[in-house]
């Protein structure tokens, strides 16, 4: 139970801070609020919730959301070219060989989009393994950008819509429905988009 409370209010003490910072460096236009996102791409151990609270809290909700998106697609994307790049290295190498990580990223190939999505549509995700995984994987980088772009929209969204005004979300079951329906129209329209890629790459 203390521990509850300690890592409470950590974590009151930095969106505290975060916001503060964007308050300050708003005159910076959208730079700082999609920075922070996809640096924590490259640095999981950083507060994405935080981030994305806090730039609904200092741009509002809808740019709030596009800022916080924006930043944490480019920053995924950024690190799966990044270990895609890297795979073939030394080191790299010999953890694709892995048994273990041969039979995660196989699963990964055979199933494609869908299951990329559904993990990255959910907040404490760790999508960081999931940017590694599908690097070190044969995906290609169309099917993953749609995973991650209509993934993190929903994920995102979810989180500046609570963020916007928890009492109210808690209060008012509409708001869930809305999370719930856009979570499904993503999904299927991801799908479609991916078809569409698919039936081009074949022709």
């Amino acid at each position: 139970m203390i521990v509850n409370i300690d890592l409470d209010f950590n974590n009151i003490f930095v969106a505290d801070w975060v916001m503060q910072l964007l308050s300050d460096y708003e005159r910076f236009g959208p730079l700082l609020g999609i920075f922070l996102p996809f640096i924590e791409a490259f640095l999981p151990f950083l507060p994405l919730i935080v981030f994305v609270f806090a730039n609904t809290y200092v741009y509002g909700l809808l740019n709030g959301f596009l800022y916080s998106w924006i930043g944490s697609s480019l920053g995924s994307i950024a690190v799966f070219l990044m270990i895609r790049y890297l795979g073939e290295k030394p080191l790299f190498r010999k953890l694709k060989n892995n048994k273990h990580v041969k039979q995660v990223t196989s699963w990964v190939e055979n199933h494609g989009f869908s299951p990329l999505f559904i993990l990255l549509c959910f907040p404490f995700t760790p999508s960081s393994i999931i940017n590694v995984v599908a690097g070190l994987s044969k995906v290609s980088i169309q099917p993953f950008s749609l995973a991650v772009a209509f993934g993190k929209a929903v994920m995102i969204f979810s989180l500046a819509y609570v963020g916007e005004n928890i009492l109210s979300f808690a209060q008012n079951p509409k708001r869930a429905i809305i999370v719930t329906i856009s979570m499904i129209l993503f999904w299927l329209i991801g799908k479609y988009i991916e078809k569409r890629l698919l039936n081009q790459s074949q022709v």
